[in-house]
């Protein structure tokens, strides 16, 4: 029976013209080599742009980190009475009589005493000696003497600055070979420096007067400081802060959630896309034209400066924060509604509490990218050359002239001394420093907070 039925089955016979499944054919073989290559694509294309991430960020790190470091010679100086206070009485306001040039002979006095001491071989004057600290030396052994009186008189070890070009040298920025037309700096006081650097007297470390101190003259780049800058970025943050992000905030939420959709919140929508993109520095324009020109508030103030970076920070603030409320599911809203909440209670209850790791991602991000502006500080004022104390109050800090970090940095590399672009990269370090902070808490903001559904 088996035999007959099997016997009875018609053979089965190729087709003509087709193929196995697991035969690839040409066709096959032309599309899996299209992918191919496009992974490959896609492979180079990731692989140049971290090689370009890492050249910026070796350029950046190799350039930079001498900023942080400087040159310090370390001095006995004797305060001598004859010199500082003729009559002896420690007033105060005989004191203030004698200017830096006063000071400056007690300097080469010292430098004098140090070659005696240790038998330091030169041919260099008394001058020339003096002629490696930095300009700001006599200023700080007068701030010295009127801070404390009561030291005239006796010897005291001071660590002055060394100048630019000395720090330059220790750093191989400068060379013999390339002072030969250097007026501020000579090969024999290059020998002295090489000689104190032996001893000890002249050495490189960590200098924190960068991140805390504030901007100098041309004549002193070796003091020159970031510290009031980033008081100065801290203050317009604040006011950006506390204005971008209940104005952008309760603009979404009417713009999601209450307005009616129609051709006037279309148009309105329309422009926010529009202002996310406008050039930063035409909200500069409107800046100095608006709040310096015709409200008269003060200019290079953070205050100007936090309200022209907040009008950029918006449209930013706006889109992000609808796009949060906007994936928040509808089915919360119609819960809500369903167990008889109100509009009102059904927004600020539910789909605000669930969008808020959005909205804070995006509140940090248009912080950071506010931060990094530098076009709307040029018109407004802020890069001028603030060498002030701390602000004692929040309303001096808002209000007195200040500078903020990208303006500095682009200050210091127009600069022609070339101490000057260094602290510009130095400068560099800092403010990414305080970009990725605030990317990283964004993101951890984000991780924290953020639920599937």
């Amino acid at each position: 029976m088996t035999d007959a039925t099997s016997s009875s089955m018609p053979a089965v016979t190729p087709v003509p013209g087709k193929s196995s499944l697991m035969t690839q054919d040409a066709r096959t073989r032309k599309r899996n080599a299209a992918e191919a290559r496009f992974k490959a694509y896609g492979i180079i294309a990731i692989a140049a742009g971290m090689l370009m991430l890492l050249i910026l960020v070796f350029n950046i790190i190799s350039r930079g980190t001498g900023a942080f470091q400087q040159t310090f010679v370390t001095m006995e100086v004797e305060l001598l009475e004859e010199k500082l206070d003729k009559n002896g009485n420690r007033d105060p306001a005989d004191l203030a009589k004698v200017s830096t040039f006063g000071y400056a002979p007690l300097l080469r006095t010292a430098f004098e005493a140090k070659v005696a001491e240790r038998g330091i071989a030169t041919e260099l004057e008394p001058k020339a000696m003096a002629g490696i600290l930095s300009a700001g030396a006599a200023a700080q052994l007068r701030d010295f003497v009127l801070a404390d009186p009561a030291r005239i008189g006796t010897t005291v070890e001071f660590e002055f600055l060394a100048s630019s070009r000395v720090d330059g040298y220790l750093k191989d920025r400068v060379s013999r070979d390339s002072i030969a037309n250097d007026k501020n700096i000579s090969a024999e006081q290059l020998d002295f420096v090489d000689q104190l650097i032996e001893l000890g007297v002249v050495e490189k470390r960590f200098n924190l007067a960068f991140i805390t101190g504030a901007d100098s003259s041309d004549a002193r780049p070796e003091a020159a400081g970031m510290g009031v800058s980033m008081l100065g970025s801290l203050f317009m943050m604040l006011v950006v802060l506390a204005l971008a992000l209940p104005i952008g905030v309760a603009a979404s939420i009417y713009l999601e959630e209450f307005a009616p959709k129609n051709w006037l919140t279309d148009i309105i929508e329309v422009n926010i896309s529009n202002l996310a993109a406008v050039p930063s520095i035409v909200f500069g324009i409107l800046g100095l034209a608006v709040f310096i020109n015709y409200m008269h508030l003060p200019t290079s103030a953070p205050l100007v400066g936090g309200l022209v970076l907040t009008l950029m920070t918006l449209p930013t603030i706006i889109i992000s924060t609808r796009a949060s409320l906007k994936a928040v599911p509808p089915s919360i809203r119609d819960a809500a509604l369903g167990v008889g909440a109100s509009k009102m209670q059904s927004v600020f209850h539910h789909v605000l509490p669930l969008a808020a790791p959005g909205i804070l991602t995006g509140t940090i991000i248009g912080l950071a990218q506010a931060l990094g502006e530098t076009a709307p500080l040029l018109l407004i004022g802020m890069v001028g050359f603030i060498a002030s104390n701390p602000p004692d109050s929040i309303a001096s800090g808002l209000l007195d002239p200040n500078s903020a970090m990208p303006a500095q940095i682009y200050e210091w590399a127009k600069r022609a001394d070339p101490a000057f672009y260094e602290r510009a990269w130095g400068g560099i370090i800092i403010l990414l420093l305080f970009l990725i902070t605030m990317n990283t808490i964004a993101v951890i903001l984000r991780r924290r907070f953020e639920r599937r559904w």
